[in-house]
């Protein structure tokens, strides 16, 4: 529980961290994404339910539900309620309104723009690959793995060069973007689409450059070898 001695891994949400709260958040998750489901490989008939929006809600309760999972299964000292990532930063879920806002708006008004389905599942099959380097990344740097930026160098902190972190210094954010973009192709809503690639790309800009400040005052020059060869994993970032 070393880790937990940095308070920036503490709970800093509103949700009390406690077994109820995880098994009431994991039903309802699962409720979701069998909501989701159903409207994936059932399409009820009404206007709005399309198999694209129940992709999306299905890919949305599954990434929440997984950032849990497997930090329980390979990074236990940094597990909380937070570990879901349901109480993102506020944006995110603004992100999220707006893109359905923008699916029904486009459903109801230009219906034809929902009937490119090859173009979905593309987006569908970038949304499961960004899903996938995600989870793996986060596998594979186990208990060097954090939710937040790490302030401070706990005890058996290492460096990951190997695995997926020798194609890309961050594989969990790059994972996390082409999900995210995924979804929105799968749903084909093209102004969610450039929306949420500016914000994240803002987003991510952001966090890598502070992340990496930390990184080379923990590691100094292991990390400025790692960094001239490997680059980010995000689009244009280096």
């Amino acid at each position: 529980m070393d880790a937990l001695l940095d308070p920036s891994l503490e709970p800093h949400g509103d949700l009390p961290n406690t077994p109820l709260a995880v098994a009431v958040i994991a039903f309802l998750l699962g409720t979701v994404f069998a909501a989701g489901l159903g409207i994936l490989i059932w399409p009820p008939g009404y206007w709005w339910a399309g198999r694209e929006l129940g992709f999306y809600i299905c890919s949305w309760a599954v990434f929440h539900w997984s950032e849990f999972a497997v930090t329980a299964g390979w990074n236990r000292t940094r597990l909380t309620v937070d570990s879901f990532l349901l109480n993102n930063f506020a944006e995110y879920h603004y992100a999220h309104g707006v893109a359905l806002g923008e699916y029904f708006l486009e459903k109801w008004f230009w219906p034809g723009m929902k009937r490119h389905w090859r173009l979905s599942v593309l987006g569908m099959g970038i949304t499961l690959c960004g899903q996938a380097l995600r989870s793996l990344s986060m596998v594979h740097a186990a208990n060097n793995f954090s939710h937040v930026v790490v302030t401070r160098r706990t005890r058996g902190h290492e460096l990951v060069t190997t695995g997926v972190y020798a194609w890309m210094r961050h594989p969990s954010y790059a994972g996390f973007f082409y999900w995210a973009l995924g979804t929105q192709v799968a749903m084909l809503s093209p102004v969610s689409f450039v929306g949420f690639w500016i914000t994240m790309y803002w987003f991510f800009s952001r966090r890598v450059r502070v992340e990496e400040r930390f990184l080379m005052f923990f590691f100094g020059e292991e990390y400025k070898l790692y960094r001239s060869r490997v680059g980010s994993g995000v689009p244009f970032i280096r």
